[in-house]
């Protein structure tokens, strides 16, 4: 059983995504998505510094979305073709809560741009495990929208960039899984390098 919400071992054991074009409505209530957020914001930010934000779009305001991603690929890329064009409406409109996740690392700080990275990236998995834990389906893409300039610069401000869209709703037919990697192949046990031979080391005049 995937998404199991028996246990929070079995949850995480069993948490899967979905396709955001397969999902239905409705999404989150604007209470649910308090909660989700609440939880998602809880992990690793090393010198505390919050790099990153989300920015919910609304279900009023996905026409909006639309036009301008027709307008990014008509400034961007003039020769997509129709079905580009189609498929950008439709990523638009696909059901349940869209949250764009957005990475703000703080520029010049002693915490690298890194590691403040990768904190955006965890706030992103703790959003996706918290709309499961909730109750609903959540799907993480990425997509020339995420690469776009100008659809950056509608959800960014400067030095910021979008890291991902993420759609909150439920699954239209069953979910399935796909293979996951066997823990022997990513992880192993440290091998210390060896220790230089006598004479070999510091060989300072």
């Amino acid at each position: 059983m995937l998404n199991d919400l028996s246990s929070i071992l079995s949850l995480l054991e069993t948490r899967r995504s979905g396709k955001p074009r397969e999902l239905v409505g409705p999404g989150p209530t604007p209470e649910e998505m308090q909660r989700i957020l609440t939880i998602a914001a809880r992990i690793p930010d090393h010198g505390k510094l919050t790099p990153w934000r989300f920015v919910l779009v609304g279900d009023d305001q996905r026409e909006d979305l639309a036009r301008l991603l027709g307008r990014a690929l008509t400034a961007e890329d003039p020769g997509a073709p129709p079905a580009i064009h189609e498929k950008a409406v439709e990523f638009a409109h696909y059901a349940g809560q869209l949250v764009v996740l957005v990475s703000a690392p703080v520029e010049g700080h002693k915490i690298p741009v890194w590691e403040q990275q990768l904190s955006c990236g965890t706030a992103g998995m703790n959003l996706l495990t918290a709309a499961h834990a909730v109750g609903y389906v959540a799907g993480w893409v990425t997509g020339w929208q995420a690469y776009s300039p100008m659809v950056n610069a509608a959800f960014c401000s400067p030095g910021e960039r979008i890291a991902g869209f993420i759609f909150i709703g439920h699954p239209a037919r069953e979910l399935e899984d796909r293979p996951r990697p066997e823990v022997a192949n990513v992880a192993r046990r440290w091998q210390p390098p060896n220790p230089p031979r006598n004479g070999e080391g510091d060989r300072r005049a």
